[in-house]
């Protein structure tokens, strides 16, 4: 099976890892909020941005 380069899905920006130190900070930062906070939202919510977002009013 082939790698098709051009079907590469969701990008990773669309995602949240808070197990990154680089994206905790990242979207810490960008949505106003502790690493508890987000923490707690991506166990809420699962870790997309979009439901991270919605889930904190954001």
């Amino acid at each position: 099976m082939s790698d098709d380069k051009n079907n590469a899905g969701s990008p990773d920006r669309d995602r949240i890892n808070v197990n990154e130190d680089y994206e905790l900070r990242y979207w810490t930062t960008t949505l106003g909020v502790s690493a508890e906070e987000l923490r707690a939202a991506v166990a809420a919510v699962g870790p997309t941005a979009v439901a991270v977002r919605k889930h904190l009013g954001k």
